[in-house]
């Protein structure tokens, strides 16, 4: 009885394996019959999604001014979380100020000494390009305002140095040799958002913006 009983198992067993084997030659067959193939999930996603257009914006600095620093810090996370580009430009807080009335005597001085940095950053782009100035300013930012150091020819070549850039371009920070380029940079940036206002301007899609307030 063991032995029959045994025996039927083993046939219901070997008719399984074959029945189970059957069909995946012919699921096999038909796949190379109708030329299918699996695409990874993540292919088949990616090629089934539409095309994310990314928004530029532009950002108007003076590398002295905290306030620029702080909203180009959070405009470089925004750009983790969105599809945006942030493109930086050169203003100076030296041409914005320069005809106010009723400016300290140290507020003044400040404005003379900020110059350099400005003509230093327009030179890094005029040479090197976007990239760079982004680049430059991270450097001279961080300088400047994290680590608090004076802002000085030193602090400057520092800084180009930090990113791979020949100190001879601090020179440009003493000759005023870009100061109509400057401007040119500079009133591009602020005349659409007013001269009641300061840094940073931003520019989204052609409409200006005074902040983020």
């Amino acid at each position: 009885m063991a032995k029959a009983e045994k025996k039927r198992a083993g046939s219901k067993k070997a008719a399984l394996k074959k029945e189970v084997g059957t069909k995946v030659a012919s699921k096999k067959e038909g796949s190379k019959k109708d030329g299918s193939k699996k695409h990874p999930k993540g292919a088949a996603a990616s090629n089934g999604q539409r095309k994310i257009e990314v928004t530029t914006v532009d950002l108007w600095f003076d590398p002295r001014c905290p306030w620029c620093w702080i909203t180009s810090r959070w405009m470089l996370e925004v750009e983790k979380v969105r599809p945006v580009k942030t493109v930086f430009h050169v203003m100076s807080l030296s041409i914005l100020n320069q005809d106010r009335e009723g400016l300290s005597e140290e507020y003044r001085r400040g404005l003379d000494i900020g110059w350099a940095p400005v003509r230093v950053a327009l030179a890094v782009e005029e040479q090197y390009g976007q990239e760079q100035l982004a680049a430059f300013y991270t450097a001279i930012g961080t300088r400047l305002h994290p680590r608090k150091e004076e802002l000085s020819r030193e602090t400057i070549e520092a800084a180009l140095t930090d990113v791979g850039l020949p100190t001879e371009l601090a020179d440009a920070g003493q000759t005023g040799d870009n100061d109509d380029a400057l401007r040119k940079s500079h009133h591009e940036g602020m005349d659409p958002v007013g001269d009641d206002v300061g840094t940073p301007a931003i520019h989204v899609n052609g409409i200006a913006f005074f902040g983020p307030v």
